[in-house]
């Protein structure tokens, strides 16, 4: 009885603990070179290429604005595409008549820079891809990149797609795109093709909330 009492006198005393976001300490666990600490063997980072790797040198450019305009400036941003030929570096990826190429390996992570909010990823335009079947064949995907963003403010991960905006064809066709029923809300997937520096840029600005909202997938 005595015990019974001290659990019910100390449970007025019992709060509830603050919840925690994916912010702001996201980069010294997953990117801390770009807080300054030098930790880790492999630093996996925003550089996708080699000499070696097949296909056309692109760059990913953009920033990342809240539901007010505000640009964020401690974004973390990871990517996973195909290779030039549309496939995927991973087992599961059974597309015949695709190789895979061994000096891509597909996937990086990108912080936006502290001071202008700007991340980057520089890599290959991806190839179209076969998905996994509906139930009438393969559902044909247009070349994109996935991505995956945290930061603070953000309690579960958000997943978006980003398409090119110089693929308007295959983008007709593309099994996720047409699932978007709006034309305005399709457009926010879609990365402007540019040239800057000599090099071919697809700028691709992410809007968490509001106006422009970019289309984010429950996966």
């Amino acid at each position: 009885m005595s015990h019974a009492m001290n659990q019910q006198q100390l449970k007025p005393l019992l709060r509830e603990t603050a919840s925690q976001t994916a912010g702001p300490y996201v980069h010294i666990g997953l990117a801390p070179q770009a807080a300054g600490f030098d930790i880790f063997e492999n630093n996996f980072g925003s550089v996708l290429t080699t000499e070696q790797t097949k296909g056309e040198r692109i760059r990913i450019e953009g920033r990342v604005f809240d539901g007010i305009g505000t640009v964020l400036k401690d974004v973390l941003i990871e990517s996973w595409q195909a290779n030039a030929e549309g496939k995927y570096a991973h087992p599961a990826d059974h597309q015949p008549g695709k190789e895979i190429d061994p000096s891509f390996r597909g996937w990086g992570r990108s912080c936006t820079d502290f001071e202008t909010g700007v991340y980057t990823f520089d890599t290959i335009k991806p190839g179209s891809v076969n998905g996994r079947a509906s139930g009438k064949g393969s559902r044909f995907m247009a070349p994109h990149i996935n991505l995956w963003i945290v930061a603070r403010g953000i309690n579960l991960g958000l997943n978006t797609r980003l398409y090119f905006s110089d693929e308007a064809e295959a983008n007709a066709k593309d099994a996720v795109l047409n699932v978007i029923e709006w034309e305005a809300r399709r457009a926010t997937l879609i990365a402007k093709r540019e040239q800057s520096g000599g090099k071919v840029v697809y700028r691709f600005d992410i809007r968490l909330q509001g106006e422009g909202e970019t289309v984010f997938f429950d996966i």
